[in-house]
């Protein structure tokens, strides 16, 4: 039997192809960062390693809030890795180079000191930081658009982006809280920005994400869609930087609508769960003569619980491989729905569908019988298995063929 690369299947891309783009990406966008913190370094000395550190210890767990939004269908690790080192690189260095000059020569000498710092503030740098953070959104829209499939997949990636650029972006803001008012500003500042509202910058590239992932899933809206995106982003970002002006009232409401559609994206992503859950039901039970897919598995599949079950069933009889092959074949049904739902709204080529469709369900295939057929683990009750853990005849299991999982 032929090893595959499930991982390469799952993303659909080219087993043992590196990613030279995405190399040359995260190369790139590693050099930015550096560069932006060298720069912030010259001006900063004790504060700027107070700041680093402030800005770095609650991104773990905003990455771990963001990521709970996507595990019906993960991203690729390397795919959100690099839309974090984008924000935190091209960028932050973009923004410090584009902010500083527009300051310096248009809005200063137009409006001068106190009134320039305000027009580019509210008007200047949300334009300048949401194309900035947003061109990764557009550049996956071009070169990567089955990768997304549906609004979580815009969320999670305009999330990404947004958490890196925060990172980078309130060192320098904790930098200056320090120097000018010690820790008692220091505090206040992280309360705002770290606490209260951490997710300001993925709240407002969410925006372009929404729009990047209906013109990727619909055949109308390709060009309006995104560039709709793109300006709410720029108008909720402009509000969050003008409201400083408007007192504490006004303030508030900025706050109060942030907050709401915070709740508001949350929500889409749980009814586009239910969605791709309907399509689960809906899609794999066409695929029932192939002996792929049971009536056992459509339930297994249907919820996150009932996965973690399986796998966790999969590791009890089979020990990590037969986990791995287990996720691997939740993954794959799961991409599997997803990729009827592109060829129902008529963006799936047709002779794409077919090798992609191919390619999943031997990958189902292969995982199917690793972790089926696995021999128990001493010690292991075999017997509580979920239904889907089918016995051979006479209770034995026959042999575990080689595949893609080693033995």
């Amino acid at each position: 039997m032929a090893r595959v690369d499930p991982k390469a299947v799952l993303e659909g891309r080219i087993p043992g192809r590196p990613p030279v783009g995405l190399i040359i990406g995260m190369t790139v966008s590693g050099l930015c960062a550096v560069i932006a913190l060298g720069v912030t370094a010259m001006y900063g000395g004790a504060g700027f390693w107070v700041g680093a550190l402030l800005a770095i210890v609650p991104i773990p767990v905003l990455i771990a809030l963001a990521l709970t939004l996507d595990r019906l269908e993960p991203e690729p690790p390397r795919a959100l890795a690099f839309s974090f080192m984008w924000g935190a690189g091209v960028a932050v260095l973009g923004a410090l180079v584009l902010n500083t000059a527009g300051l310096l020569y248009v809005t200063v000498p137009i409006f001068g000191e106190s009134e320039g710092h305000f027009v580019s503030a509210t008007f200047g740098a949300p334009v300048i930081e949401e194309t900035l953070k947003g061109a990764v959104l557009f550049g996956m829209l071009w070169f990567r658009r089955n990768e997304i499939d549906g609004f979580a997949d815009g969320i999670i990636y305009a999330a990404m982006v947004g958490l890196g650029f925060a990172m980078m972006e309130n060192i320098t803001y904790y930098m200056r809280a320090f120097e000018e008012g010690g820790t008692q500003q220091l505090g206040a500042v992280f309360i705002l920005r770290g606490l209260i509202m951490p997710l300001s910058h993925p709240l407002f590239t969410s925006m372009t994400g929404l729009g990047v992932a209906y013109a990727a899933t619909h055949r109308r809206g390709q060009f309006v869609a995104p560039l709709a995106g793109l300006l709410g982003a720029m108008i909720l970002h402009g509000l969050w930087n003008g409201s400083a002006s408007l007192g504490l009232g006004g303030l508030g409401v900025v706050y109060a609508l942030d907050f709401c559609i915070l709740v508001t994206l949350i929500v889409v992503v749980f009814v586009e769960r239910r969605g791709t859950v309907r399509r689960i039901e809906m899609y794999l039970p066409t695929y029932a003569a192939t002996g792929l897919v049971t009536p056992q598995d459509i339930r297994m599949l249907r919820s996150l619980p009932s996965r973690r079950a399986a796998r966790r069933w999969a590791r009890l009889v089979g020990g990590p491989p037969a986990g791995r092959a287990m996720t691997d074949y939740q993954l794959a049904a799961t991409e599997l729905a997803l990729l009827h739902k592109r060829a129902d709204r008529g963006v799936a080529d047709q002779r794409w569908f077919v090798t992609r469709r191919d390619s999943l369900l031997n990958l189902m295939s292969l995982a199917r019988q690793a972790f089926l057929r696995t021999p128990p683990r001493p010690g292991a009750n075999r017997a509580a298995g979920p239904p889907w853990a089918a016995q051979g005849p006479s209770g034995f299991l026959p042999p575990r063929p080689p595949g893609p999982y080693g033995r």
